[in-house]
């Protein structure tokens, strides 16, 4: 026997009315937000400067691991990184400037204000 229509409003608002005391309908859980958020990993960044270390790589193989014949791979990978390093200074710049609040950031802020604790 499907119940359709006013069929379902009538039986919602018979299971949550509160004419025989309690709803019969109760939660499992306590209808209170907790003082912290799931500590979620951020995610994982794309590799950067994996050309140049492997260019790198591939010139000591060739001139049997002697730094000195590879100064210009080198000096590259370094100069590489460092543009990754600077992008991702930018990019930790802009999460703390409202675009998103990472969770132990929240975590900081909820425990500072506390909810009140009463059930709704």
């Amino acid at each position: 026997m499907a119940v359709t229509g006013a069929g379902i409003e009538a039986l919602l608002s018979r299971l949550l009315s509160r004419e025989r005391g309690k709803p019969i309908l109760r939660p499992n859980k306590p209808l209170v937000l907790k003082d912290e958020v799931a500590n979620k990993k951020t995610e994982k960044g794309e590799a950067s400067c994996i050309t140049e270390m492997s260019i790198l790589m591939a010139c000591w193989k060739k001139k049997d691991f002697n730094s000195s014949l590879c100064s210009k791979e080198i000096s590259d990978f370094y100069s590489c990184v460092g543009r990754a390093e600077r992008r991702k200074a930018r990019q930790q710049a802009a999460v703390g400037q409202g675009k998103k609040m990472l969770p132990k950031q929240a975590n900081v802020l909820l425990k500072r204000y506390p909810n009140l604790g009463k059930e709704i």
